[in-house]
């Protein structure tokens, strides 16, 4: 509204009636006052009329607006005539995602939400959870249900029985929500005062969702009822549960309640579901290739590594397969690094705690350090590099032309993790970080943030990685003031707009004391993993009191890069691993080739052979045994070895070999010179 000359309140929608008209007919001032009050009481009319209407949005045609008579989400959408009725699932109400069957206040704005959308998938997932739930309770009567949400893909629930559920199981509960999805049951929805539903739960005996709602300590909480079985829930669900058409349960594994060791241990029921049959068909196969990919199961297979109960949990032993491997990949990035500048360093194991104290990662990490205590004095086993980078760095007066520098390390760190997510090598209390920390004047800071990001694009390269960036903003737990945090995440979305790098924000995940760049990757699978990290600093530079002397001869505080390339070294090579099957390019597999004789009498010259390609640098076995040859074939290629050199009376006699590959195809025979250029050239190109 705004004041007219005449001091009286006209509207905008009047305003430009009013001028409209007056162009049009010049008339009396008379007659322009009336016009006012006409333009304000039309404008009025409209804006009132409107107010009660409900507006439903429809993806690719224009907004719909209806008469507020619409009791339902569902009876408004059939009002506005949306079409593909029979996909939606859900709606937003005002952006609040809801049932079909949510009332719908006057004014409101209506979306759909679709059944093959991320959030029609979710909804749909999280109502199968429950469906599950349902089965689970009438097959095994005193069952205690815990949470079941929605997950990537599919969804879990957490149970708590007599004795751990098996994969036996399985077939039957699947077999009973087949038959409560054919029932077709409505999901309803009830609130009642919280004091309701826990005398509800109580009769019940589901001491789980009691607690759950005391938690929660709000006044009232939602249930939702299918069929026989009633949960405490937010909601929404799809509307009833014959929309649910490709589930599949896919495993059982054990998960402590709200993953406290403390707690009882409960039986996890996994299980996928998708829009349709055949999309959920694809995902089954992809599953089964990631088992056989698995790398807990093909790391001891290939004879690379194992882990023991006695020795503890989340702790690797390397056999020497392994262990090669490992050195070559460390070789390989400590030669990147030193082409980039980078200098070598390494720092102890353990530190005083009044150190950690000083970092502020006692006071912000330390429920996932160790520690320990020597002659009385506190020490923290090291979590990560930096303290000591630090103090390399603050070891002498730094100048202007020194900058910047450049501290790698290949640092065996431990971190504390919950024995329900350790996994293989993806998840284990000791690990080897390829960590490095970049101590810069701040304007250095944008060139050096653009060279890791292309150390990354490098790297991924070699091993045929694509990925996808995200930047990681202050989280709720941080150190620092706002200032320095706004100058640290500026500077990373500089240098990833000025390198026309596509990415995500990840709000409040980043590290304790600054914002980072996390590089996700997708396998040959298209799975995501969580690989390297750039992490800008202002705070501990700050607090270690690092600087360095000015051009004006002045001391200035220089700025700090953590990063990471590949991450810590064991959870890459499980990536690998399942990346490449296991069977690894020439140049990272820790046997090359493997010579198989024929018979007996080939053994001498095999042998020869075997000590020629060794002096050659080439990485070569012999399986001399009097075997089948067939058998010694399939042996080697069950190892995944990249090469197997036949030796027979021919080449015995000519003093060559016949290479075979592993996928079977067979080379022409060459000589022990001519297999050694092959190899050679096989690393030089990364292959």
């Amino acid at each position: 509204m705004r004041a007219n000359p005449q001091g009286k309140s006209e509207c905008e929608s009047g305003a430009r009636i009013r001028r409209d008209f007056e162009v049009s007919v010049r008339s009396t001032r008379h007659l322009k006052r009336r016009l006012v009050y006409f333009g304000c009481l039309l404008c009025f009319l409209l804006e009132h009329e409107y107010e009660n209407m409900i507006t439903v949005h429809q993806s690719g045609s224009a907004p719909k607006r209806i008469e507020s008579q619409a009791a339902t989400a569902r009876d408004a959408l059939e009002q506005a005539q949306v079409k593909s009725m029979e996909r939606i699932v859900a709606v937003k109400i005002n952006g609040v995602a809801l049932d079909l069957s949510a009332e719908v206040p006057e004014g409101a704005e209506i979306e759909p939400i679709y059944l093959e959308s991320d959030e029609g998938l979710e909804i749909l997932r999280h109502s199968t959870s429950h469906v599950m739930a349902m089965a689970v309770r009438e097959l095994f009567p005193g069952v205690k249900v815990t949470i079941g949400p929605a997950i990537e893909d599919g969804f879990y629930y957490d149970f708590d029985y007599e004795r751990p559920f098996r994969d036996d199981d399985l077939p039957a509960i699947e077999k009973r929500m087949q038959e409560i999805v054919k029932a077709n049951l409505p999901f309803e929805r009830r609130e009642m005062t919280s004091i309701e539903a826990i005398h509800h739960f109580e009769k019940e005996g589901e001491d789980y969702k009691v607690e759950l709602i005391r938690d929660l300590g709000q006044e009232k909480v939602s249930l939702y009822t299918q069929g026989t079985f009633t949960d405490l829930c937010r909601g929404p669900h799809i509307p009833a549960t014959g929309k649910i058409k490709a589930f599949h349960l896919t495993k059982i594994a054990g998960a402590y309640w709200r993953g406290d060791e403390k707690r009882p241990m409960l039986s996890r029921i996994y299980g996928v579901a998708f829009a349709d049959r055949k999309t959920l068909k694809e995902h089954l196969r992809r599953l089964e290739e990631a088992r056989k990919r698995n790398h807990a199961r093909l790391g001891p297979q290939l004879d690379l590594f194992s882990t023991h109960e006695e020795i503890g949990a989340g702790m690797i032993v390397w056999h020497p397969k392994g262990m090669m491997l490992r050195h070559l990949l460390e070789e390989f990035e400590i030669n990147e690094h030193l082409k980039r500048g980078y200098e070598m360093v390494k720092g102890p194991q353990i530190l005083k705690t009044d150190l950690w104290k000083k970092s502020g990662h006692f006071e912000n990490y330390r429920e996932n350090m160790y520690f320990t205590t020597i002659d009385e004095q506190s020490y923290g086993i090291k979590p990560m590099n930096c303290l000591s980078h630090m103090l390399i760095y603050g070891s002498k007066i730094r100048s202007y032309r020194d900058l910047p520098k450049r501290y790698f390390e290949l640092g065996i760190v431990h971190r504390h993790e919950r024995s329900g997510v350790l996994h293989g090598l993806l998840r284990v209390r000791e690990f080897t970080q390829d960590d490095a920390h970049i101590l810069c004047a701040p304007e250095q800071l944008n060139d050096e943030i653009k060279g890791v990001l292309n150390f990354v694009h490098d790297m991924m390269g070699v091993f045929h990685f694509d990925y996808e960036l995200e930047i990681s903003t202050r989280p709720q737990k941080s150190i620092g003031s706002d200032q320095d945090w706004e100058i640290a995440t500026k500077a990373l979305m500089e240098a990833m707009d000025e390198s026309n790098l596509a990415y995500e924000i990840n709000e409040g995940d980043g590290a304790f004391y600054g914002p980072k760049i996390d590089v996700k990757l997708n396998d040959a699978l298209g799975r995501k993993w969580q690989c390297a990290t750039i992490q800008c600093d202002f705070t501990l530079p700050e607090r270690f009191d690092l600087v360095y002397i000015g051009k004006d001869g002045e001391k200035h505080r220089p700025a700090m890069i953590h990063r990471v390339i590949l991450g810590a070294i064991e959870r890459f090579i499980g990536m690998l691993i399942e990346h490449y099957a296991g069977a690894f390019p020439v140049w990272l597999a820790p046997v090359q080739a493997i010579i198989l004789t024929v018979t007996d009498r080939n053994t001498p010259f095999a042998e020869k052979l075997l000590g020629s390609l060794r002096n050659a640098g080439i990485r070569v076995n012999a399986d001399l045994r009097n075997e089948k040859l067939g058998l010694k074939v399939r042996e080697a290629q069950l190892e995944k070895i990249p090469y197997m050199l036949i030796i027979g009376d021919r080449e015995s006699e000519r003093e060559g070999m016949t290479p075979r590959l592993r996928s079977g195809e067979n080379l022409p025979f060459m000589t022990a010179d001519e297999f050694a250029r092959k190899i050679g050239e096989d690393v030089k190109q990364r292959r």
